[in-house]
């Protein structure tokens, strides 16, 4: 059922509120259902699935507008964002980018919410893939390696202590300054052991997930530095080595058609580094069932999202259940009629 909230107005959610609103594991949770979803065809996307504005040099400022309906419950909603990216830095994972989900009520299109979803938005992204370790990670991973700790890499950390228990974690990042203030954080915040690395090959070598989160636009890692049963999750454009996706024993894609709207995913399938038949299957294909997940304990395998927004919107709808329950959020008017005149209503 859905909460209209009709005498109320509109809620806004603040970036602080939904902190409290959300976590880990209703991040993996919800992704985990809506994979459930998709295979019973109970979402469904636009065509094309987003409409972007880039505005070049000296602005490099992009637009995207996503957004998705959910049929049960029913709940739609857009995911709108604005960011920079000169193609050499972007602030995609920062505070200071604009980024909101909108809720509104399928029966009469009326809103529901309007939430900041850098939160959720950071959780969920990791939360996406990393669900489907339970199906492909190596038993018992020990070793985690984290190539980029952004907000990307924050995040997947959380979601992954959710999953597993790691002996030690590691980490690299372009400032020393950085790795060392993660690297103290994380071992406070979990009692585990932290050592911050000063090279990629150094940071994944023996470890048994590896986690490529960075803004670089340079190519991070590569298959032969990551050992037999290695599982690598690739929540950015090149994490892995374009020529050395065809070596790893399995990929698994969120959503193959998503991943070729995006330049440098369909760069690499049509300069032919890597084919639809070499893809073991999309996450929700594993999931649910209809495709194996890891098979021996010596496959090398990668997870890489594109991210979808269908995810972003159920999360941001459970924020505003919870929000609801717990009184949190600001109230905004609706627009209303202020008179009537010749029975016609007029606006401001």
């Amino acid at each position: 059922m859905i909460d209209r909230g009709e005498d109320r107005g509109v809620l806004f959610l603040s970036y602080e509120e939904t902190i409290s609103l959300f976590k880990a594991k209703d991040a993996l949770d919800i992704c985990e259902n809506v994979y459930r979803m998709q295979k019973r065809d109970e979402v469904v996307l636009p065509n094309p699935s987003s409409l972007k504005l880039d505005i070049g040099a000296p602005f490099h400022n992009h637009w995207h507008l996503k957004t998705a309906f959910l049929k049960d419950p029913p709940i739609t909603g857009v995911r709108v964002y604005n960011y920079i990216d000169d193609g050499h830095q972007n602030n995609v994972g920062s505070l200071e980018r604009l980024g909101y989900v909108i809720l509104s009520d399928p029966f009469n299109g009326r809103p529901l919410a309007i939430i900041d979803d850098h939160w959720t938005y950071g959780l969920r992204s990791a939360a996406a893939p990393i669900v489907a370790a339970k199906w492909l990670a190596p038993a018992k991973p020990k070793i985690l390696a984290l190539v980029g700790i952004g907000t990307m890499g924050a995040s997947a950390l959380i979601c992954l202590m959710e999953l597993f228990s790691f002996t030690q974690i590691r980490c690299t990042s372009r400032r020393e300054e950085t790795r060392n203030a993660f690297t103290k954080k994380t071992e406070q915040d979990y009692g585990v052991e932290c050592v911050a690395c000063t090279s990629v090959e150094e940071t994944v070598y023996n470890a048994d997930i590896v986690i490529g989160s960075t803004t670089s636009s340079d190519v991070m890692c590569r298959e032969s530095w990551l050992k037999p049963g290695a599982l690598f999750i690739s929540l950015a454009r090149r994490e892995m080595a374009p020529h050395d996706w065809q070596k790893m024993d399995k990929v698994v894609v969120d959503s193959w058609d998503l991943n070729m709207t995006q330049p440098v995913f369909r760069n690499m399938v049509e300069t032919g580094l890597f084919l639809r038949e070499w893809l073991h299957g999309e996450i929700a294909d594993v999931v649910c069932g209809n495709r194996s997940g890891r098979t021996r304990e010596d496959e090398k395998i990668l997870i890489h999202t594109g991210g979808l927004v269908s995810q972003d919107i159920a999360c941001n709808h459970h924020v505003y259940l919870r929000a609801l329950a717990e009184g949190k959020g600001l109230w905004l008017p609706r627009a209303h009629p202020i008179n009537q005149s010749g029975g016609r209503h007029d606006y401001v």
